[in-house]
């Protein structure tokens, strides 16, 4: 038996952690008539002096305290808005302001729950400080990806560091696209070959938004149905829009950063972002997040790249093993290829290989469910962690009723697709005390952490909150070996 060390951390949902959204009405009119934006905005400009004046001061003495800085979002938001009805652009200073106020809603990202953490070091490299993720779900059971600090000594002792009180949403940008993936991506979508070849054409290996929209034009020269046209239409801006950038100022704290849904595919969701630190061949260090986004119907497997946790990008995963949820990148190349584990059949613990990060189209079975505990399913917790003895892989499995525990795999170095061992028994189950929540009888983990002999492993527990447990690394590998 493994000894757990069951750390005396607890993080809970806190719904006094609000954020600041845009809030913009549906734009369909009314018989013909103005839009919501243009109602609502009107009659905002219509108000007298006084009592605009009176509104936003009520409106800033009552929010102001609940955020970083609420004017400035006020003035983006009234920009949007201003976007979409450009007559609104006549009001300027506080009824500028105001306007902003009217088109803002508050939500409160982890209203529910937070869970199904992972952890990296932190990109500073200072020895034992991390940042882990959290999946925080709000209204709708819409989930975002929260962070946390914190450090772990070289006695296996757990900090969290308190999070900020306030949360920022960040700047979204749209980035260039590479033209054989986005290719790629259309037809695997569906879209009618002939049409994404016929735009494809005009465009160069890279592009953004704007030749996009200019490419497009081509469909309109009546050539084509009516019906592929609006579709693959329908599929290129979807698409466009699940490919996007995220950035942060540095006097935003860590904990203050929200990756919240910006785009089609994630409507419903950012679900369980699994974190690894990837060093290349050369030294230089990225992190990436393997993601699952949820638009209320269908999941698309997604991939998030940043290098310090100040800029992401969120792009889209290709080829015929990047489907289903689970897939957990390794931290380097094996042999000059990139890895990754996943459960693209549902069921078995498979092995990807790739030689593009976002291209994934070979699948390895390396393990299917044998043992009472995960007859179910088993699924990669979160990225392999490189050991003397192997590659420890962190897994959990479904067994009878529906209830998750975390194991653990080893996998040779030089040929991860090789089992060397595995726990007959869960490493971790339920506790009594974490049994019962949104989830009952779940916990489950995004990744863990080596800091010298300890594995350190955050974990979601009932889709409630998240607790933290150590093993001793040397003891893990011996009844591994």
């Amino acid at each position: 038996m493994v000894t757990v060390r069951r750390c005396d951390i607890e993080i809970r949902p806190d719904s006094d952690r609000v954020v600041a959204r845009p809030f913009l009405p549906g734009e369909t009119a009314f018989a013909g008539g103005p839009t919501r934006v243009e109602l609502i905005g009107s009659r905002v400009l219509a108000l007298d002096d006084i009592e605009a004046e009176k509104l936003l001061a009520e409106t800033r003495a009552s929010f102001e305290t609940r955020h970083s800085d609420l004017s400035a979002v006020w003035s983006r938001n009234a920009d949007w808005a201003t976007e979409i009805v450009p007559a609104l652009g006549v009001a300027d200073g506080d009824r500028r302001q105001l306007l902003g106020a009217y088109f803002t809603q508050e939500y409160a990202p982890e209203a529910a729950a937070v869970c199904n953490p992972s952890i990296v070091p932190s990109p500073e490299d200072t020895d034992g400080q991390f940042i882990m993720s959290l999946r925080a779900i709000g209204e709708g059971h819409i989930s975002s990806v929260e962070f946390r600090t914190g450090s772990v000594d070289g006695d296996g002792c757990v900090t969290i560091d308190d999070p900020s009180p306030f949360l920022n949403l960040g700047e979204r940008r749209s980035p260039s696209y590479e033209k054989a993936f986005f290719s790629d991506k259309l037809l695997a979508l569906g879209a009618d070959p002939a049409l994404v070849e016929t735009v494809m054409q005009r465009l160069p290996d890279r592009f953004d938004s704007d030749r996009l929209d200019s490419a497009l034009g081509i469909l309109d020269r009546g050539e084509f149905s009516a019906a592929g046209v609006f579709e693959t239409r329908k599929l290129t801006h979807w698409l466009a829009a699940s490919n996007y950038e995220l950035s942060y100022d540095k006097e935003v704290s860590v904990s203050e950063r929200i990756l919240i849904p910006s785009s089609p595919a994630e409507s419903h969701g950012i679900e369980d972002a699994r974190f690894v630190r990837f060093v290349e061949d050369d030294g230089s260090v990225t992190f990436y997040a393997t993601y699952t986004a949820y638009d209320g119907f269908t999941i698309l497997p997604q991939l998030i790249e940043t290098k310090d946790f100040l800029t992401f990008r969120f792009a889209t995963l290709n080829g015929t093993s990047a489907y289903n949820k689970g897939i957990a990148l390794f931290p380097r190349r094996v042999d000059g290829m990139y890895l990754a584990l996943g459960r693209y059949d549902q069921e078995n613990l498979h092995l990807l290989r790739s030689d593009q990060v976002r291209v994934w189209n070979s699948a390895e079975l390396i393990s299917s469910p044998t043992r009472g505990w995960e007859a179910v399913q088993i699924g990669a917790c979160g990225p392999p962690l490189e050991t003397s003895e192997g590659w420890l892989v962190l897994v959990h499995g479904v067994g009878p009723m529906r209830r998750y525990s975390l194991g653990a795999f080893l996998l040779d170095l030089e040929d991860p697709s090789r089992l060397i061992g595995r726990l007959d028994s869960p490493l971790l189950e339920p506790a009594e005390d974490e049994r019962n929540g949104y989830v009952p009888n779940v916990v489950y983990s995004c990744g863990g952490l080596i800091h010298g002999d300890w594995l350190v492993v955050p974990y979601g527990f009932a889709d409630e909150g998240v607790h933290v447990i150590t093993v001793s690394v040397s003891e893990l590998l011996r009844e591994l070996t």
